[in-house]
This record gives C-alpha cells, sequence and structure tokens, in this order.
C-alpha cells in the first residue's frame, strides 16, 4: 500500500502530538506527582509510536518505544522523576523534532537514535524484575476475577443453552507495535465461534492501547478448547496464549465470598457498569440541559483538515470577485437603475459574510507559534545560569496564517533578547531586592482590526546612557540631536540597522544581528513595534500586526487627477485645515492638533504629482499614527471609504519608495496603496 498519500496528515498530526509531550513535560517538571500527566504524555507518545510504525520510520518508532518505557515506569511508580530524566525525554523530543523536520523537507526520517535510546533504557532490568514479581501473583489469579451479577447471569444462561465459558490469557511480543489492532483481530477470530462477555482491561483501556502486553477474555462458545486456542494463536504478534474452562462458581454470590473480594468487587463494577444500565444513562447526560459540550467525547464538533494553499486559491478568487463587485457598484451608480442597484446592495451583504467565512477559515490561534516558547524558555534558562518563568496570555487570540507564519522568528528574538539583556543574574536581582526568578510575559489581544502581541520582563531595562555613547560612536545620530533627544527616542535607538549595546555578541539573543531585523520583517507585514521601557523596572516591546494582509479598508484621496489609497487602520482624523494655523519651527511645516505637534507632509510633493490648484486658503489633510508619532498628510480631496484588495507590484517594481502595492478600482483604474509607515519620520 503507497503510504505517501497519508504523510500529510501523518505530518501535521506528529507535530500536534509533539507539541502535548513538549507542553506536558514542562508542566511534569513543575509537578512531578500529577499522574494524569504521565498519562497524557504515554498517549501521545504511544499514538506517535504506532503512526510512525505503520508509515514505516523505523528510528522514530523505536525512539518513541524506548520513552513510553520510560513514561510506563513513572505511571507504575517504578521510578521517579528527576530533573536529569527531564533532561533525556526532552533530548528524545528533540529528535523525534528533527525526524519529522527531516520528513517534511522530503527526507527519509532515519536518523542515529541509538544514544538517547541507550539513555532511556536505564529501566529496563527494573521493569524485568517488576515484571517476574508480578508474575506468580498475575498466574494464580487468572481464574479469580471477579464478576458482576449481570455477567454472572449471561454466563449461567449460555451454560443452560450448552455453552461452555472460558478464560483466555493472551500476551502479546514485548516489541508488538500495533497493539490495538491485535487486540481487535483476536476478537474478529472469536466472534465467529461464540461471544465476548467482559475483557481485563475493559475494551476501552484495550482500544486505546493503554496496556503493557497481556489480556484476558472471558468468552462463551460451543467450540472446544483447542478449536480456541488455535483461532487465537493464529493471530501474528502474539507470544503466549491460555485457555482455561470454567464454571458459574468462579464468581460465588455475596455470602460466600472472602471478605478481600467483597472489597474488590464493588471497584470492579464502579469502573465498568452493568450492560444493561449503560444505555440508559447515555441518554441522560445528552439530553440534560447542563451538559451541552461534552459532545466531543463522541460525536463532537466534525472538522476537517484543508491544505493551504486551496484555501490560498479560495482567497484569490475572493479578490477578484471584491474587485468586480466594486465596478458592479460603480455601473450601478451611473445607471441609477433602481432594481440593478438592489441586486449590488444584496450582493456586497452576501460578499460581506463570504469574505467573514473566508477570512476566518484562514485564521489560526497565535498558540501556534506561542507553543515552542516555553521549551526554548527552560533550555536558554540552563544556557544562560538564570531563573526565569515565562507566562503566556491571550494565546488563543487568532491571526491571518499567512501572518502567523512570519512572526515566529521575530517573536525568538524579541524573547532570546528579554532573556539574554533583560533579565538579570539570580545575585544580581537579589541585590537589587528583586524576587531571584525574572518574569517575562507573553501576551496577545485584539483591538479593532489589529492583533497587539506584547513581550514584557522585569529584568533591567535599557540603559539608556549607554545606547546614547554607542549610537553617537556608530553615528546613528549626531551630537546635536542628542542634546534634544527625548527618552522615548533614545529607546528606538536599539532598532537601528547594526546597533548593539552588547560587549560580547550573544549566540542567544542575537543582537549581533540587530533588532532592526525584527523592525524590516514586523513592517513587511502592514505592522510595527515599540518599546517602553523603565531602567531597573524592566522593558515592554508591542507589536501591532493587521488582521489579516490581502483585504483592507482604505480611504481614497485625490491628488490632481490621480487617486491613491491611505489604509483606515493608519488614519487618526480627517480634517480640513486653515493655512494660516500651519506654522513654522525646526525648518519645517507643522500644526496644532489637539495640543500635539504634527509635521505637515504635502502628498504631491512626496509623490512629484505636479500641482496646478490655485493658492487656497483651506487644505484638506489627513492625520495618521505609526506608534506614538503623528503626521499630516495633505491631499486634494478625499473621495471616500472603501474595501480594496492588496495587490503587490510585482517583481519589476521593488522597494519603491512609500508605495505598499496597488488595487483596481471599481472604474477600472489602479490605485497606488501609500504606506504610511515609510512617510513618517
Amino acid at each position: 500500500m503507497d503510504m505517501n498519500q497519508y504523510l500529510d496528515v501523518f505530518i501535521e498530526e506528529s507535530k500536534e502530538h509533539l507539541q502535548t509531550c513538549n507542553e506536558k513535560l514542562l508542566e511534569l517538571e513543575k509537578n512531578p506527582s500529577d499522574l494524569q500527566l504521565v498519562h497524557d504524555i504515554f498517549r501521545a507518545a504511544h499514538t506517535l509510536k504506532g503512526m510512525s510504525a505503520t508509515m514505516g520510520f523505523e528510528d522514530m518508532a523505536h525512539l518513541t518505544h524506548s520513552l513510553e518505557n520510560v513514561l510506563d515506569a513513572i505511571r507504575n511508580e517504578e521510578m521517579t522523576i528527576t530533573s536529569e530524566w527531564m533532561d533525556v525525554m526532552f533530548e528524545a523530543l528533540d529528535d523525534l523534532e528533527a525526524i519529522v523536520l527531516s520528513i517534511i523537507e522530503g527526507g527519509d526520517g532515519k536518523r542515529d537514535v541509538s544514544e538517547v535510546c541507550a539513555k532511556l533504557d536505564v529501566t529496563g532490568a527494573n521493569k524485568e524484575t517488576a515484571a517476574a514479581a508480578e508474575a506468580p501473583e498475575a498466574a494464580s489469579s487468572k481464574s479469580k476475577w471477579s464478576y458482576d451479577e449481570f455477567q454472572r447471569t449471561v454466563i449461567a444462561e449460555a451454560e443452560e443453552q450448552g455453552f461452555n465459558c472460558y478464560e483466555i490469557s493472551v500476551s502479546l511480543k514485548d516489541d508488538c507495535l500495533l497493539k490495538g489492532v491485535r487486540v481487535y483481530m483476536v476478537f474478529e477470530q472469536l466472534n465467529e465461534i461464540g461471544e465476548v462477555v467482559k475483557t481485563i482491561p475493559e475494551t476501552e483501556v484495550l482500544e486505546s492501547e493503554d496496556f503493557d502486553s497481556e489480556f484476558v477474555i472471558c468468552f462463551l462458545s460451543k467450540h472446544d478448547k483447542q478449536e480456541i486456542f488455535n483461532k487465537v494463536n493464529g493471530v501474528s504478534e502474539i507470544e503466549k496464549v491460555e485457555v482455561t474452562e470454567l464454571k458459574i462458581d468462579i464468581a460465588p454470590s455475596e455470602n460466600e465470598k472472602p471478605a478481600e473480594e467483597k472489597e474488590a468487587a464493588p471497584k470492579e463494577t464502579e469502573k465498568k457498569p452493568e450492560k444493561p444500565e449503560k444505555p440508559a444513562k447515555q441518554p441522560k447526560q445528552s439530553n440534560g440541559k447542563k451538559e451541552p459540550a461534552k459532545p466531543a467525547a463522541g460525536g463532537g464538533t466534525k472538522t476537517i483538515r484543508v491544505n493551504i494553499d486551496r484555501l490560498d486559491s479560495l482567497m484569490n478568487l475572493f479578490e477578484e470577485l471584491v474587485i468586480d463587485r466594486g465596478r458592479l457598484e460603480q455601473i450601478a451608480k451611473e445607471l441609477d437603475h433602481g432594481e440593478l442597484t438592489e441586486t449590488v446592495e444584496r450582493m456586497t451583504r452576501i460578499s460581506g459574510d463570504l469574505q467573514s467565512i473566508i477570512l476566518n477559515m484562514r485564521m489560526v490561534p497565535v498558540e501556534t507559534v506561542f507553543n515552542r516558547f516555553p521549551r526554548m524558555v527552560r533550555q536558554l534558562t540552563k544556557e544562560l545560569n538564570k531563573k526565569i518563568e515565562l507566562t503566556i496570555f491571550g494565546a488563543e487570540t487568532e491571526l491571518d496564517r499567512t501572518v502567523i507564519d512570519e512572526i515566529g522568528d521575530p517573536l525568538v528574538h524579541l524573547l532570546r533578547n528579554s532573556l539574554d539583556h533583560g533579565i538579570e543574574a539570580p545575585e544580581v536581582r537579589v541585590k537589587n531586592g528583586k524576587p531571584e526568578t525574572g518574569q517575562v510575559t507573553l501576551k496577545a489581544y485584539h483591538s479593532g482590526n489589529h492583533v497587539f502581541i506584547e513581550v514584557e520582563d522585569d529584568g533591567a531595562g535599557i540603559n539608556r546612557k549607554k545606547v546614547l555613547e554607542k549610537a553617537l560612536e556608530r553615528n546613528v545620530i549626531t551630537e546635536r540631536d542628542a542634546e534634544t533627544i527625548e527618552d522615548h527616542e533614545i529607546d528606538a535607538l536599539i532598532f537601528a540597522p547594526g546597533f548593539s549595546t552588547a560587549d560580547q555578541i550573544s549566540d542567544i539573543s542575537g543582537r549581533g544581528v540587530g533588532l532592526d531585523v525584527v523592525k524590516s520583517k514586523l513592517e513587511s507585514l502592514g505592522g510595527s513595534v515599540s518599546i517602553t521601557s523603565t531602567e531597573g523596572k524592566g522593558s515592554l516591546f508591542s507589536i501591532q500586526l493587521p488582521l489579516t494582509l490581502s483585504i483592507i479598508s482604505v480611504l481614497l484621496v485625490k491628488l490632481e487627477k490621480e487617486t491613491f489609497a491611505i489604509p483606515i487602520s493608519s488614519i487618526i482624523e480627517t480634517a480640513v485645515i486653515d493655512k494660516k494655523d500651519i506654522l513654522f519651527t525646526h525648518d519645517r511645516e507643522v500644526i496644532d492638533f489637539r495640543g500635539h505637534i504634527v509635521p505637515v507632509v504635502y502628498l504631491k510633493e512626496q509623490f512629484n504629482v505636479e500641482d496646478s490648484a490655485d493658492d487656497l486658503d483651506q487644505l484638506h489633510a489627513i492625520v495618521v499614527k505609526k506608534g506614538d508619532k503623528l503626521t499630516a498628510f495633505v491631499v486634494d480631496s478625499f473621495i471616500g471609504q472603501q474595501e480594496v484588495v492588496l495587490k503587490s507590484l510585482g517583481d519589476y517594481l521593488t522597494n519603491v519608495f512609500a508605495i505598499s502595492g496597488a488595487t483596481i478600482l471599481g472604474d477600472g483604474q489602479v490605485a497606488l496603496i501609500i504606506d504610511c509607515n515609510a512617510l513618517i519620520k
């Protein structure tokens, strides 16, 4: 069978299971007594093992099998969790992630895992000893399982009809990878010649493969022991089969039971309610008003995986639809035809709803990016010999997939910067009256059509004196600028190209590369980054990103006969200003806007549009904002607000000053979209 058709599903599910292992291991390190976490990690590792074995990735299957052995020993309380064991398990996850990455890149998934498997195999001897000690007890109890009243009744009635009752003990081989499949095959064989009454452990546990290698079946059949043995023993990967014939007196009445069995029996019944009750109990839960959110265990919300390329194609088609919609709106307006106008309005409403659905389909929680950071912080904390705690808020905040794919590296850079340069060493923190454990907070939240992501630390903050010295040394600013520069402007200097305050360039924060890389990356996404810092108290990096990159709301403006578009997200206010209100300061024209001195930029000058207008007393101005900076753009007139499709200018028109793209308007004209960030000085 060709497994390549399942490769995409395998990769996606492997990434999810590895992420689960990473998250739960980090939690387990904080709460080593929480065995539920161990069960969760075991299940994820077990599923990974089965998937990789099925797909033929043997090294991955072998490594997950070794990891499973350690987790099994921990959950059976045969060994305790230590820092060393945590490091080895994280090392195993690193190898598993490397294998998955190799598969994604078209590799064969092969990797030398012998060293880490050897580290994980320390519990082998302990497990064998424990298994040997338990074996006699298990053997002696094989025919002493407790059966509830319903099961005893079924067995008794079957015996009256000529059926025999058997207990079948099945042991799978130690290296059996797909235990659930073997159990299913045994059941298939037995169902041909009789009926299964009970399994130990329960069928749910067998299906989830959450058992070691042995299970017992209580079975009713008119066939003899040898035939049953042959049926079961014919299934591959089975080590041993024992068939024992039983009589109904194996389950005595309550009065005949020994005292210790009386205590054990109710527990068995609690675990598995009597069969007649099960159908009656389920409707109560599903029909009750307090249980609407529980269908995930059964049917649940139905989901389907869709290739991102298909969503991109869908988005491109919709963008064309938006352009045609604009054209229709223009025609309807020109013709002033009632029915046409009504139809176009209806089309606008429907396409608006369709746009919301398509954009929501492309939305991905930022946790897909955030999830990798706790592990990274744990590793760097050890390398730096610091104590740091990472707290994440708003991981459920959603962003367009195209933006999500691009923000990972800038966030890694900012976090590493906070860990390396921000948070001080424990002894320094204690000396300064701070807790020795530094706090780093990663937060995401929606605000309007933007998502804000903040990276905050309670470290040393920015040493402004040192920043200013370095800026002068590297000619980032002049001596004259340094005399009048404000604190927040000094903070912003760390985003200057090639700027670094580090005495030694560190691999950890990458400050040798410079935070300008972060800034330029975010600005290429239509976003921005700013910093607020208090020396000795800490720093806050704030990233602003658009929800989506392709369809944006703009204000259309006229410069002579040319139409330009300014993104609404950048605009604070539109105004008509009197020419006499324009002031001159530092050789620049400015206006007083609500108590703020705002510089004036004439867009005609910036885009070399020939000015044929008369000397007007009033000017049309658009006040735009970038971070905490305001600028007033002067235009000839406002046309109105419109949703447009942002198209790139192509490979031939790269780096056009202050233009981020273009759009096709309803009348077929092309309007250039202004990049406000480039014009705000």
